[in-house]
């Protein structure tokens, strides 16, 4: 075996366990706190939904890459690949969709009374669920197409007009089914990101005029729920923060290696960026969120009153 090889499945290796654990963490804390009896944020439903895709992601995509590089290029029948690169893709959207609902549910939480947002806020709690099953749904049967052009890896290594990434390969299009493939696939993706990007830019738009009138008044004037949805916010704008610039530098890659024969380090790199964001998602909260830190004290005896101050 090269030695890049040991160093890549090492790299794969890492970045699985570290994400599943930091998921597993959050997901372990929030199934506590809720047994335990403590009120929630709305917010953790999402969080934890969020922490169980990631999971999803770091299985179904680091583990089989891992193994490639190992060496183990023929694991996977027709049927595994089609399961596995379709259960991957809905975990990947579905990445997308919940991150973009976390923040536009902190958008309205934060939002002024006197703005258009503030007779949803009252409401919003009772949408998430059905949003989330809706993004489920949605995905689940939009992410159907995968399995089609999808072939194991024992026969078609040496098929011109395919693709392999080590354990799977699917058929590469061309001209204008290429663009217009493309084009349909990426839409409700597009739509995620721009309602994402915007409302972010309305979030810091709002963190922005907080901070001015924080400097013209006293702390003690201003509602003392403010700071605990101001660094709550902060943190959605850190994960959202994250998520695009891994998700770019992915759909870059992704975009040109669905039209050409990649080379296999391309293949590597791709699958690395694609895992990147769920493996460190759950850091970002945890160093970031300080409800998580009240969640753990409560939970291991330190000052549990602190649950007290909840964010709705």
């Amino acid at each position: 075996m090269k030695s890049e090889d040991i160093i890549l499945s090492f790299a794969f290796f890492s970045q699985t366990g570290i994400g599943v654990l930091g998921n597993s963490f959050l997901i372990c804390l929030f199934i506590f706190v809720f047994l335990s009896g403590h009120r929630m944020r709305p917010i953790d439903t999402i969080i934890s939904q969020l922490a169980f895709i990631n999971c999803l992601v770091l299985f179904l995509k680091g583990i089989p890459q891992m193994m490639t590089t190992l060496g183990l290029m023929n694991f996977l029948d027709e049927i595994g690949c089609k399961i596995i690169l379709y259960l991957h893709r809905v975990a990947r959207d579905l990445s997308l969709s919940m991150t973009c609902l976390l923040s536009g549910f902190q958008a309205i939480t934060i939002s002024p009374n006197n703005s258009n947002f503030a007779d949803l806020r009252a409401r919003a709690p009772k949408y998430l669920i059905p949003s989330s099953l809706f993004c489920w749904t949605f995905h689940l049967l939009f992410c159907s197409y995968i399995p089609w052009g999808i072939k194991g890896s024992r026969y078609t290594r040496n098929i011109t007009e395919m693709q392999h990434n080590g354990y799977c390969s699917h058929k590469i299009p061309s001209g204008f089914q290429a663009s217009l493939f493309a084009t349909i696939l990426s839409f409700p993706d597009a739509i995620f990101l721009v309602l994402m990007v915007s409302v972010s830019g309305y979030m810091v738009f709002l963190l922005y005029r907080h901070h001015k009138k924080a400097q013209q008044i006293l702390t003690t004037c201003l509602s003392p729920r403010a700071y605990p949805e101001m660094r709550a916010t902060k943190s959605i704008l850190l994960l959202v923060s994250t998520f695009v610039s891994f998700y770019l530098f992915n759909c870059i890659l992704t975009t040109y290696m669905s039209f050409v024969k990649s080379p296999p380090w391309l293949i590597h790199t791709s699958a690395f960026l694609a895992a990147c964001f769920p493996a460190v998602s759950p850091y970002v909260l945890i160093s970031s969120d300080s409800q998580v830190t009240r969640y753990c004290s409560a939970l291991w005896g330190r000052k549990p009153h602190i649950l007290t101050i909840i964010t709705d």
